[in-house]
């Protein structure tokens, strides 16, 4: 039989943690003619009992593995640990809120086992439980990420999705710090199917991500698969500097014809002002380029492990 690794980054999620591996149980149990599980939990630094709970399911079930990390080191930190830790010859990516539905997993499974895909995908068509803000920045952004990126994104994508071992393998070859889950699954490329689903409202618990971070997160994603920004930095300033040149070409006309005098410091202040936020804005975008290519030399490690389930006595 096939053996099913399922990688769960949990951060604070304690009250999450217990219902998730009972309904689990079910999903088990359904497909335990098909496939071995082993269950991958991920702590991701969290400040609760989340580290307790795993200890305690370790203890309880073999197929329960953890890997606590010494601090926060952030959602791509814990996906890509439990990649590396997972010896599953399918490997999946699951969140522990149960949004995405585990039922699912019977289908992705009999969906690699015809040997036409290499990866089960999974899309949401609904944002059940997002602010009305948070659905319009959702859609906007994949939108502007899918024009800019060579990389196809497809909206609504999930981290959910059933991997070969050779899909994941290739994944893990990437080594960069500043890691964007979802682009680097599009990437490598690959037979991929895409299923689409409605997302449910969390479980147990509540979401970790608000609108700063999933901005911070958004911002990754683009700088990370994408030079465009830089590219429309660089036009702004050369349109600029034309229409400049055109403005100064028109005082002196009107100047030596007219003999119209220079007048409007107010309007002079406003422009000062609006080609300062522009240079700003443009030197923010270099920043944030510059500042990946410093943390990627830096060769720090992606995550620092302080626990796992070998630990257990």
């Amino acid at each position: 039989m096939k053996k099913i690794s399922i990688v769960i980054p949990c951060y604070n999620e304690e009250e999450a943690i217990p219902y998730y591996y009972d309904v689990m149980q079910a999903v088990v149990k359904k497909m335990s003619k098909k496939s071995t599980f082993e269950f991958i939990f991920v702590n991701d630094g969290s400040t609760d009992n989340t580290l307790g709970e795993l200890r305690t399911l370790a203890k309880k079930d073999k197929s329960v593995r953890y890997i606590s990390f010494s601090r926060n080191f952030g959602k791509e930190a814990g996906i890509y640990a439990g990649l590396e830790a997972s010896t599953g010859d399918y490997i999946t990516t699951m969140d522990v809120d149960l949004q995405d539905p585990p039922e699912l997993l019977e289908e992705m499974f009999d969906t690699l086992e015809t040997g036409q895909y290499d990866c089960c995908a999974t899309r949401s068509t609904n944002r059940k439980g997002y602010s009305f803000f948070r659905k319009i920045f959702t859609k906007w952004f994949y939108k502007i990420i899918g024009k800019m990126s060579k990389t196809e994104m497809v909206p609504g994508a999930r981290d959910y999705r059933l991997m070969t071992r050779q899909m994941v393998d290739a994944i893990l070859s990437m080594k960069e710090y500043n890691r964007y889950s979802k682009g680097l699954f599009s990437f490598v490329g690959f037979n991929t199917k895409w299923i689409e689903f409605k997302i449910e409202e969390r479980k147990k618990g509540k979401s970790k991500f608000g609108f700063w971070k999933l901005l911070s997160y958004a911002i990754e994603g683009i700088v990370a698969f994408s030079t465009a920004p830089l590219v429309i930095s660089a036009f702004i300033g050369l349109l600029l500097c034309f229409l400049s040149f055109v403005l100064i070409i028109i005082i002196i006309v009107k100047t030596l014809v007219w003999g119209d005098p220079v007048t409007g410091w107010p309007s002079l202040v406003c422009i000062i002002f609006f080609v300062s936020g522009i240079q700003l804005f443009c030197i923010g975008i270099i920043g944030q380029y510059l500042a990946k290519t410093y943390l990627e030399t830096k060769n720090r490690p992606v995550y620092i492990v302080k626990e796992t389930e070998k630990d257990l006595k």
